[in-house]
């Protein structure tokens, strides 16, 4: 192997793939989606994680998760952290073909929990939240899609702490969380990724039930039906 680059990487990796509970250094979520020169090379690559998964128990406090965005939402937030036009558009591509992917079959079951205020962040402006929330609402009527919310009147529950993503593989593989960073990202696995196994079922008890998270869901997109700005108003590119 002439390519010294690639061979100090895949060293690295020899080296550091029975590690569990790392720790990947990213300059963006995005990194190992679509590396820059070689680099985003990863022990464990989250997308491949989520491609192999029988189930994921995704926890999103703050956004949409990516598996169930819009591409207008998508490339709101995607923009928002990667300079690059062209390679923006080139994620947004990709992140549209994962979606793709998990429905290959046997498909990927999805169980998302959203805080309440997911549904009223403009992300894009009113009217990409609007499309977004009526796309979500069709989405939950896949049957191997369960979103569910978490009300603002919850008071303390263990998820404040920050969203996650678990992925639960074919047995015999233990789940895997995922947590994502500034920086980069925390990849927890075997017995302390049991951990945030509960924390999510946890999390799933003190959400609304499927139909009333559906309805709080579709009562937020009618709020936003009579109300949307034109394009340029001040809002429309917010994150």
């Amino acid at each position: 192997m002439y390519d010294e680059v690639h061979r100090s990487q895949l060293i690295e990796l020899s080296q550091s793939a029975w590690q569990i509970n790392q720790w990947q250094p990213t300059a963006s979520r995005y990194d190992s989606l679509l590396p820059i020169n070689g680099k985003g090379l990863l022990p464990i690559d989250p997308w491949w994680l989520q491609a192999k998964a029988e189930e994921l128990c995704i926890y999103a406090p703050l956004l949409i998760p990516d598996v169930v965005q819009t591409r207008d939402y998508a490339e709101t937030i995607i923009r928002q952290t990667v300079s690059d036009g062209r390679r923006a558009d080139q994620i947004v591509a990709r992140v549209i073909s994962r979606q793709n992917q998990l429905d290959d079959q046997p498909r990927t079951r999805l169980t998302i929990l959203l805080e309440e205020q997911v549904l009223r962040r403009p992300v894009g402006g009113r009217a990409v939240l609007q499309q977004q929330l009526e796309f979500l609402t069709r989405t939950v009527e896949r049957p191997h899609v369960d979103v569910r919310v978490l009300p603002d009147r919850t008071s303390w529950h263990p998820g404040l702490d920050g969203a996650f993503t678990v992925c639960k593989l074919q047995r015999p593989y233990p789940p895997v969380a995922v947590v994502e960073h500034f920086t980069g990202r925390l990849v927890v696995e075997a017995t302390d990724a049991d951990r945030y196994v509960d924390i999510f079922d946890k999390l799933k008890e003190t959400a609304l039930e499927p139909v009333r998270s559906a309805e709080l869901v579709q009562e937020a997109a009618d709020d936003l039906s009579g109300g949307s700005r034109a394009v340029g108003s001040p809002d429309q590119g917010a994150v």
